[in-house]
């Protein structure tokens, strides 16, 4: 068994059953991928939509592909046709636009909604305070998003060694989620995933509900 292949082992092991890996691929080499993807990891994602186009036409077809950064609207095209899930969707203009590439190409596209909690600026996502007004506009032009299926939400915590901190963010992200859930998606099956932790934090993520865990390093390394 290669190392890649050993971590991957490790880490699912140490999951609960209602947390999925997704091993995150970028800056990695194809090779690399290629030893996750032989140890049986189907499931990959990328920051970048052109790192991802790059990576989907040198590795298998069977991989499911899931786009984890930031994504402008103008870059959805490129992507709608194959992606499996986006879990960065920050604005109702981003959601649409998915929507609109989407039925273009006749699918439907799984979508996670990022709400930023962390300290760091850079961090892209809606802010807490102004979730409310995004779910509002959501309950006005959900008729008109036939091809979106909008499945739970993301975040990211601080990076930090403050265990605290992290427990605080992940507790705040999974309690936005049940919010929305309660008022928002209690008729729907699909709004169940909670896309929380990385390698650094995916342990304290999955005490927090964590559904899909994104992890890199830790596999690599």
């Amino acid at each position: 068994m290669s190392r890649i292949a050993e971590n991957i082992d490790q880490i699912k092991k140490q999951l609960p059953e209602s947390t999925q890996l997704i091993v995150v691929s970028k800056y990695r080499e194809i090779r690399e991928i290629q030893e996750a993807y032989h140890a049986g990891q189907r499931t990959f994602a990328e920051n970048r939509v052109q790192a991802l186009l790059e990576r989907k036409e040198q590795l298998p077809d069977d991989i499911e592909w899931h786009l984890i950064g930031h994504l402008q609207t103008n870059k959805v095209k490129y992507i709608a046709s194959f992606i499996e899930m986006i879990h960065s969707v920050d604005s109702m203009k981003l959601l649409k636009e998915i929507n609109r590439q989407a039925a273009a190409c006749s699918k439907t596209i799984k979508v996670l909604i990022q709400v930023h909690v962390a300290q760091e600026e850079s961090k892209f996502g809606i802010p807490p305070q102004s979730l409310n007004d995004f779910w509002n506009e959501f309950q006005k032009e959900k008729d008109t998003l036939e091809n979106v299926i909008i499945c739970g939400m993301m975040g990211m915590a601080s990076l930090t060694e403050n265990t605290d901190q992290i427990n605080q963010e992940f507790a705040q992200i999974n309690s936005l989620f049940q919010e929305a859930k309660r008022q928002h998606f209690s008729h729907s099956n699909e709004f169940k995933e909670l896309s929380i932790g990385m390698s650094s934090d995916y342990e304290i993520a999955t005490a927090h509900g964590s559904t899909l865990i994104r992890v890199g390093s830790k596999v690599f390394s």
